[in-house]
């Protein structure tokens, strides 16, 4: 097969699909690679790696787009790219659909095989290709938290970790999944006091065995974070259902009860936020106010490291884009449900039930269009 991996276009998106060392991996395997120039340049992969691997050089983003027959991406194409997609074509990539009726769209229009890296799911109901940003952003969110607390990005002049004789932060962290455990952790190393919620008891009762004295879990519900809301400096939001729109945990309406120039980070925002408050932003211009309440709602957080992010996300990646490359994306999806979950649209077919039910489009089994 030949795969092509186009450089991210999407702002600040400085990541890339594949590494040299994953590139050598497809190679052996019998397929061959299309690398646009410096499309690994961000991510410390020069093109002379990706040649000494065997993998060919092309200078247009359009040549990748017209030759490969799977394109491997790390965010989901944007409106310029629409029009290169070609029917049949197998997409590999982070697509959030859920978040994006106009994407949604262009994909079924395309005929292309869209298989969405955060709906690839294992048995225990595990994301395999989402935990590495996921942990990346969770951790990344306390950081940013931090930095806009202080008073000369606007924020309350709120150190995270206090001193002695000064009390440190509170952080509340809205779900206990991956982003939740990650930014808790960050959060409770740095000497903050970190209030996680979630709806699970059995997360909540885990939490609890394994988090520091100064980490508090509470049972969610929406008198709870109104409780809470008032006494908090930071607020992460790091709730998913996956393929769907995330639920609105904070409305409009809550944000006065928080205090003047504490900070909110909607980790959720590529799945549409779990604040009602929020909308996409990116690193250039990462942040803006609404009810004296800072909002951080960048749509690509690991962008912003991309030497430790391309690696944890290409180290999950490639495995399936192996199987994806050796078998063809239907052979591959009867044989590994993990494959056949991450399908979302095929053919101009919605055959993930959770994308049909955002925008109420017809959903269709994958099963009635595999061969």
């Amino acid at each position: 097969m030949l795969i092509g991996v186009p450089k991210e276009i999407k702002p600040q998106e400085n990541r890339v699909a594949l590494t040299p060392s994953g590139a050598l991996e497809l190679k052996k395997n019998g397929h061959k690679i299309l690398i646009e120039t410096e499309a690994g340049k961000n991510s410390g992969f020069t093109d002379e790696m990706y040649i000494t691997v065997g993998a060919e050089i092309v200078s247009t983003s359009d040549e990748v787009w017209k030759r490969a027959e799977m394109i491997m991406k790390v965010k989901e194409p944007i409106a310029v790219e629409y029009p290169k997609i070609r029917a049949g074509q197998l997409l590999f990539t982070y697509f959030h659909f859920a978040a994006s009726e106009e994407l949604t769209l262009a994909i079924v229009e395309s005929k292309s095989i869209a298989v969405a890296y955060e709906t690839v799911e294992k048995a225990d109901r595990s994301l395999p290709l989402l935990i590495p940003m996921s942990e990346v952003a969770g951790r990344m969110s306390i950081q940013q938290g931090a930095k806009y607390l202080e008073s000369a990005q606007g924020g309350r002049g709120v150190l995270l970790g206090g001193i002695p004789g000064v009390r440190p932060a509170n952080v509340l962290v809205l779900g206990g999944g991956i982003v939740g455990i990650n930014a808790a952790k960050i959060a409770a190393g740095m000497g903050a006091n970190v209030t996680i919620m979630d709806l699970s008891l059995a997360r909540l009762r885990y939490l609890d065995d394994v988090m520091p004295k100064n980490v508090t879990t509470i049972a969610s519900s929406e008198g709870a974070i109104r409780e809470y809301l008032p006494h908090m400096d930071l607020v992460i939001g790091a709730v998913l259902i996956p393929g769907a729109k995330a639920p609105k945990l904070i409305r409009r309406n809550m944000l006065p009860l928080m205090k003047e120039g504490s900070v909110i980070a909607d980790v959720a925002i590529d799945q549409g936020g779990c604040f009602e408050t929020s909308k996409p932003t990116t690193h250039a211009d990462p942040i803006y106010v609404i009810d004296r309440v800072i909002h951080y709602c960048v749509a690509n957080m690991p962008g912003a490291v991309p030497y430790t992010s391309t690696q944890g996300l290409t180290n999950a990646t490639l495995p399936y884009a192996i199987q994806l490359a050796n078998k063809g994306w239907e052979s591959a999806a009867k044989e590994n449900r993990e494959i056949a979950l991450g399908v979302n649209i095929a053919n101009g077919k919605i055959v993930y039930k959770d994308v049909a039910e955002a925008f109420d489009f017809e959903y269709t089994p994958l099963d009635k269009v595999l061969n």
